[in-house]
């Protein structure tokens, strides 16, 4: 009979446990997210978004000339992204 207290007390500590986490969940979803430049952070996923398409239209490119323009829009879009601070496209 032993045993069956032991699954009593364990599943209080799991209740305990849960109780805590959520806790702990709401503590950081009340404290506010700063974001230091919201539109810094809008230009560069932009940026990064559309080298992804550029990148994607590179490699399914079969004329040289289009790869040219290509080539020169992702440069341009990898300045553009050095200029505002990111790491750079992902």
């Amino acid at each position: 009979m032993g045993d069956s207290g032991e699954g009593l007390v364990d599943a209080e500590s799991r209740i305990q446990e849960r109780m805590e986490e959520l806790q702990l969940a709401r503590e950081q979803a009340k404290r506010p997210r700063t974001i230091a430049n919201p539109e810094r952070v809008r230009q560069l996923e932009s940026l990064k978004l559309a080298y992804k398409e550029l990148s994607r239209q590179f490699d399914a490119a079969r004329h040289e000339a289009r790869k040219t323009q290509l080539a020169n829009a992702m440069a341009d879009i990898e300045r553009r992204i050095a200029e505002i601070g990111g790491a750079g496209p992902s």
